[in-house]
C-alpha cells in the first residue's frame, strides 16, 4: 500500500509540477529560481497530504492553493534587505511561463505584474491566468468574495496604470 501512495503521489507530481511552475513563474514575476522553490515546497506539503487525498474533492484545484498561500507566506517573511532589480539579467533556454512568441511582451506583463502588490498579483493570476471563479479565488486566498471582487478591479485598475492604457492590445497573451 504505502508504494502505491508513492507512485501515485509521484504520478500526480508529474502530471501537475509544469502546470503549478507556470502559475508560479506568474506569481513571481518571471523569477523562476523562486518559482521553482515554491513549487518544491507545495508539492512537498502535497505529499504530507498524500494520505489523506481521498478526502479531498480536487488534489488539483487543492496544489493551487497551496501554491498561492505559500507564495503570500513567502512574500510576508521576505528580507527586508531583498531588493528587486530594474533590469532583468540575459535570458537563458529555461521555459517562460507563458510560453508566449513575444518576449518584449511577455517582459512588459511580468514587469508590470511584478511591480503590483503580492495579493493584488495573486488575485490576477488565480482569475485570469487559472481561470478561477471568484468564490475559488476567494477560498484560495482565505478571504471573501467581496474582497475578491474588490481587490480585483483596483488589481486591473493598478496594472492598467503600470501598462500605461487599456489592456485590450495585451489580451492575445
Amino acid at each position: 500500500m504505502r508504494q502505491g501512495r508513492k507512485d501515485g503521489f509521484r504520478e500526480f507530481a508529474a502530471g501537475r509540477s509544469g502546470h503549478l511552475y507556470r502559475s508560479a513563474c506568474l506569481l513571481t514575476s518571471g523569477d523562476t529560481h523562486l518559482a521553482e522553490d515554491l513549487v518544491q515546497e507545495t508539492l512537498g506539503r502535497m505529499y504530507l497530504l498524500w494520505g489523506r487525498i481521498s478526502r479531498i474533492d480536487n488534489p488539483a484545484a487543492y496544489a493551487q492553493t497551496v501554491l498561492v498561500r505559500t507564495f503570500l507566506t513567502h512574500r510576508r517573511r521576505r528580507s527586508a534587505a531583498e531588493h528587486p532589480v530594474g533590469n532583468l539579467p540575459e535570458q537563458s533556454d529555461a521555459p517562460t511561463a507563458t510560453g508566449g512568441t513575444e518576449p518584449e511582451l511577455r517582459l512588459t506583463l511580468l514587469q508590470a505584474l511584478g511591480n503590483l502588490p503580492p495579493k493584488d498579483r495573486a488575485v490576477l493570476v488565480l482569475r485570469y491566468w487559472e481561470d478561477r471563479s471568484i468564490e475559488e479565488t476567494a477560498d484560495a486566498m482565505n478571504s471573501s468574495p467581496a474582497a475578491v471582487r474588490t481587490r480585483t478591479t483596483r488589481a486591473l485598475a493598478r496594472l492598467r496604470e503600470e501598462l500605461g492604457g487599456p489592456l485590450s492590445e495585451f489580451v492575445g497573451w
